[in-house]
This record gives C-alpha cells, sequence and structure tokens, in this order.
C-alpha cells in the first residue's frame, strides 16, 4: 500500500528565508564599501607613517627611505592599538576570524558596534605601521560585525543572526579578494557550523552582491592573473612533496605562534604594551628585509611569476615568517590570510628550482594553497581561493592534490588549527567535523509505535490505577482518547501524584476530567525526530502520542525516547560495524593442497 509522503522534502522548508536573503543582500553591499574603507585606511596610514603624506595612493612600505628609523615606525602603531584595544575594546586583538567564530558559537552572534568602528581603523594602523599581516582577517571581523548590528536592529532568531553576521563576514573577503565562491567556502568550511539552505543561500547571495559591487572600487581583473603550462604525469609525484611540505610549514606556523603568545603571555607587562614590543622585532625585520613589511600583495605577485630570485626568496620567506609569528603573538590587530599566500608563495618559489613535471610558475601557487588549506583547515577554500585570485586553469588539478596532501598531514599532526587552537585556549572546545543529524532524516511516521493500548476517558483515576498500572501493568504510559481524540497521556507518577493529594473521593474523577485541565503535547507523523527530542527534551517527558492533525487530534501512534536512541544505534553500527559481503578469489583451483587429516 502506498503510504503518504508528501511531507518528507530535501532540505527543509523556511518561510522567512526571502526576507533574511534580502537582509543579507543590503550586508554584502555595506560590506564591500568596509572593504574599501579598510583598503583606504591602510594606503593612508602607510603614506602617512612611511613617506609623512597625507595620501591614499597604493604604496609599498618596502620603497620607504627611513634607513635604520624604520625600526620605530611599527613599535609606534603598537603603542597606538594597545591603547586602543586597553581603552576601546578588547575584541579588536587578533585576527579577527577566531574572534568571529566565538561569536557565532558562544555569543550568540552578538557582536558590538565598537568592534565595527575600531576593528578596521586598528588595522589600519597597524597594517600602515608595516605591520605583516593582511585586510582580509579584519575585513571579515568588520564585515561580521555589521551583519550582526543589523541583525540586532531587527526581529530574528540567534541562527538567522549567525547567518547575516557570516554573510557580511564573506562579503568582506570577496570584495578584498575577488573571490566570490571562495568566500562562499570559507563560510561553509569555517563560519557556519551547518550545511542548510537558510544560511547557505542568504551567504552565498551576499557574496554575490559583494562581487558585483567590487567592480565599482576595485574593478573585475583577479587580483595576480597567471596561466602556467598543463602538468604532466610526474608532477603528481611533486604534487605530494610540495603538500608534505606545506602541511609541515603550516603545522610549524601554527605552533610557532602559539609558543610565541605563551612567551608574551609571562611578561611582567600589562597586554597592551605586547604589540610595541611585536612591532619592534618587525621593525627590525623589515629593516633587513623591507619587502617582509605590510600586505605585501606585490611581493605575492613578485613570487607567482617568478620575478624574486632563490636567496631573495629564501630572505623573504625566513623574514616573513619570523614577524608575522611574533606580531600575532603580541595580540595586536591584523589578519593571515596575505601572510600565509606569501609564506607558501616563498615555500613555492624555492622548491620551483628542484620540482620536475610542470611549469616552475606552478609550484608558489600550489605551495600557497597548500599551506593556507592546511592553516586554515579548510582546504576547499583554499584550492578555490587560489583559482579565484589567478584563474589559472591548468593549475587546478595540482591544488587539488598538494592541498588535500597538506590538509591530511595538518589533520594528523595538529589537534587544532591555528583558527580553533585561540579559542580552545579561552575555555572552548569547537569540534569541526560535521554530518546529517540520524535524527533529522528520519521522520515520527517511521519510528512510531502504531498498535497502541488506550485507555478511555470515562475510566477514573481509581479504576486506572486498578487496571493499568498494578501488578500486571504492560505499557508505561497510555494515551486517553474520548471518541477516538487524544485529551492527553497518563504515567504511574501523575496518578500516583493524585492519589496522594486528593481526598479519597476524587479518585473517582474520571481521567478525561483530570487531563482537561492541562494542554497535551502531541506529535504528527510529518515531524522530524530531531523536533521531538527537542520537544520531549524541553517538556521533560518520555514520551508523546501521534495524532493525524492537531484538530481531529485522531491517534494513529505513539513515539518515545527508546524509539529515537534505536537510530542513534542504527547510526553507530554504520560507522563501526566492519562487514564483508564478498570475498576476492585467490586463484582458478578449488584446492591447492590435500586437507589435513586429525591424527586420531
Amino acid at each position: 500500500m502506498h503510504s503518504d509522503d508528501s511531507h518528507k522534502r530535501d532540505f527543509s522548508a523556511n518561510a522567512r528565508l526571502p526576507g533574511i536573503s534580502v537582509l543579507a543582500a543590503v550586508i554584502g553591499a555595506l560590506a564591500t564599501l568596509a572593504a574599501f574603507v579598510l583598503l583606504s585606511l591602510i594606503h593612508w596610514f602607510t603614506n602617512l607613517f612611511f613617506f609623512g603624506q597625507f595620501s591614499f595612493a597604493d604604496r609599498s612600505p618596502a620603497l620607504n627611505t627611513l634607513g635604520p628609523w624604520v625600526i620605530v615606525v611599527p613599535v609606534i602603531g603598537g603603542l597606538i592599538v594597545g591603547i586602543m584595544a586597553r581603552f576601546g575594546s578588547e575584541k579588536i586583538r587578533g585576527h579577527g576570524i577566531p574572534e568571529a567564530i566565538e561569536a557565532i558559537l558562544f555569543g550568540k552572534s552578538k557582536m558590538s558596534p565598537k568592534v565595527a568602528v575600531l576593528k578596521p581603523l586598528s588595522s589600519g594602523i597597524v597594517i600602515g605601521s608595516g605591520g605583516p599581516f593582511g585586510a582580509e582577517g579584519p575585513i571579515i571581523m568588520t564585515g561580521g560585525a555589521l551583519g550582526s548590528l543589523l541583525a540586532q536592529c531587527v526581529r530574528v532568531t540567534s541562527a538567522e543572526r549567525k547567518t547575516l553576521l557570516v554573510a557580511g563576514a564573506a562579503a568582506g573577503m570577496t570584495a578584498v579578494f575577488g573571490t566570490p565562491v571562495a568566500a562562499v567556502l570559507l563560510a561553509v568550511e569555517l563560519l557556519l557550523f551547518e550545511w542548510r539552505p537558510r544560511s547557505f543561500l542568504p551567504v552565498a547571495l551576499a557574496c554575490a552582491v559583494a562581487g558585483f559591487a567590487r567592480s565599482v572600487f576595485f574593478g573585475t581583473a583577479p587580483l595576480f592573473p597567471m596561466q602556467t603550462l598543463p602538468p604532466h604525469a610526474v608532477a603528481l609525484f611533486s604534487c605530494i612533496i610540495a603538500g608534505l611540505l606545506a602541511g609541515a610549514l603550516a603545522s610549524g606556523l601554527s605552533a610557532a605562534l602559539y609558543k610565541v603568545e605563551d612567551l608574551f603571555g609571562h611578561l611582567p607587562l600589562h597586554w597592551s604594551w605586547w604589540p610595541a614590543i611585536g612591532g619592534l622585532v618587525v621593525g627590525i625585520g623589515g629593516f633587513i628585509e623591507p619587502r617582509a613589511l605590510g600586505v605585501g600583495y606585490d611581493v605575492i605577485g613578485d613570487l607567482l611569476h617568478q620575478h624574486i630570485i632563490l636567496q631573495v626568496a629564501i630572505a623573504i620567506l625566513v623574514v616573513k615568517a619570523v614577524i608575522w609569528v611574533v606580531a600575532l603573538g603580541s595580540g595586536t590587530s591584523g589578519g593571515v590570510l596575505a601572510p600565509l599566500l606569501m609564506l607558501g608563495a616563498g615555500l613555492g618559489s624555492v622548491l620551483s628550482h628542484v620540482l620536475p613535471g610542470s611549469d616552475p610558475a606552478l609550484w608558489p601557487l600550489v605551495c600557497m594553497a597548500a599551506t593556507l588549506g592546511a592553516t586554515l583547515g579548510a582546504p576547499l577554500t583554499a584550492i578555490v581561493f587560489a583559482f579565484g585570485l589567478t584563474h589559472d586553469t591548468n593549475a587546478l588539478l595540482p591544488l587539488l592534490t598538494a592541498t588535500l596532501v597538506a590538509h591530511g598531514f595538518a589533520t594528523v599532526v595538529m589537534k587544532r588549527s591555528i583558527m580553533t587552537e585561540k579559542i580552545a585556549r579561552r575555555g572552548y572546545h569547537i569540534y569541526r567535523e560535521y554530518g546529517v543529524d540520524p535524527l533529522e532524516r528520519h521522520y515520527v511516521d517511521e519510528v512510531m509505535t502504531r498498535n497502541v493500548d488506550t485507555i478511555d476517558a470515562n475510566v477514573t483515576v481509581r479504576q486506572a490505577l486498578d487496571r493499568y498500572f498494578g501488578s500486571t501493568q504492560q505499557r508505561r504510559a497510555f494515551p486517553v482518547l474520548r471518541d477516538g481524540a487524544v485529551l492527553g497521556v497518563v504515567d504511574r507518577a501523575m496518578l500516583d501524584a493524585v492519589r496522594a493529594s486528593a481526598a479519597t473521593e476524587e479518585l473517582d474523577t474520571p481521567l478525561g476530567s483530570l487531563l482537561a485541565q492541562r494542554s497535551p503535547d502531541m506529535a504528527l507523523p510529518a515531524e522530524t525526530c530531531r523536533q521531538i527530542a527537542t520537544r520531549l527534551a524541553i517538556h521533560g517527558l518520555e514520551r508523546l502520542p501521534v495524532v493525524a492533525d492537531r484538530e481531529s487530534r485522531r491517534l494513529v501512534g505513539i513515539v518515545s525516547r527508546s524509539d529515537l536512541v534505536k537510530l542513534s544505534l542504527s547510526h553507530f553500527e554504520e560507522e563501526h560495524k566492519k562487514e564483508r559481503f564478498r570475498r576476492i578469489p585467490m586463484g582458478t583451483s578449488k584446492r591447492r593442497f590435500p586437507p589435513v587429516r586429525k591424527a586420531g
């Protein structure tokens, strides 16, 4: 017999999705404007600190003529930001993404207006004074703050507020780099902690709006356009080597960062002084290798296009790694993506002299993506991000291979990524694997008991205790019906409470009258088991009657907590029970040797 399964859907229905999507589109436009403001601040402070000019021109700090005085500039920037963090908001410290994750998972996606203002300003000062950071972390934090603030001005749930926060963060990344698809993947792999149309579609729409709006401020060309030659088959082994080395670099950088952070924590100074100390190290590194200062998009482009000789690439790689780890460990404000891109590209530039099988220009791009993916724990984001930055179609297969190898290496070696380690140190654990909840994919009509023993509403409390809850009791609880309609459920605890508190004559009260004072909790066949588990937990119940609809209340079954537990048991067996259904034949003859007979 065909059952009515019209209620079963691939995705849950959500009538609020159009409204949330409109808000996300507005946030996408606002985040693009915020990205333009942030980059303009970086350019303005760079010109002010290194060239003594009030200008928004895009100039590299490596072109400065300050000589040894360049060491002082990052110290000044660190002092200013330390004061801003101490007397403004401590939330501006760090690289932005962990703070966004913490707000999403543990702060109901609420962010303050101070963060929206102080984060881009502090990042502009730090990066403009030579800090070895990118603009993406601050804009992710700033865009997320804008999304959260707008969501706090309208009536939305915490889940919807999270969606709008992530929409702002991903749109900000899109505006800076022009990589909308990679920004959506970053949201999926790092920020949303779910895969649902209710969150994915608004975030994707915000990124699409930011991608189109970006052309007004930054044009439409990729940030690092390039096209390498198609790789040969031997490049597979080179990709594996590059992936392993990139994974080792990512693991080493993460371990070094938190070791430095621990060292700063032992200093007998208030944390507001730490960015100035980190700035001193940045200044010394900038004096040794000026191209390690600032965002360094020009340096990344030169590394990708093989415009830097081996000795200089090694110097940039070493100096950038040291000053970035020390500066970020000091708790200053800045992003991690651009530094990781430069460090990965530097590694690839060194390896391009020895790895065979492809165009030498391929390896800086491959190592760049592999280092990024392994460090963030977001391999798909890194692969698509590298493609979005270059539009190099020939590099897709090597990018896939090396990045997944690096990610696999990092997941084996590291317990947590550079993003989640900071949150774990604050006492929160984040488990980043997720799958379809078995309670979400099953409905009540699949697990409920259909043959149900019931009690008539005219039966009294005394009769029910004697007949159904005596020594021959067969069920823990029974639905009570009147003319086929459910009035509620009674169990021994409920009736014993009535017997203990009521006068003797009140034991002759019909169950229908007793339950008339209560609002019955019920389940519908079309509800998911997750909805029922939540309802049982909220009301402290063991089971619910299942009715055809809320109007008629016609009983069709009963669902209990034990029915829901069975689904988790089935899921456990799928994950852990090993089975083999076929044997692989090992030869053509049936028996190679005669059987051995037992003696005796």
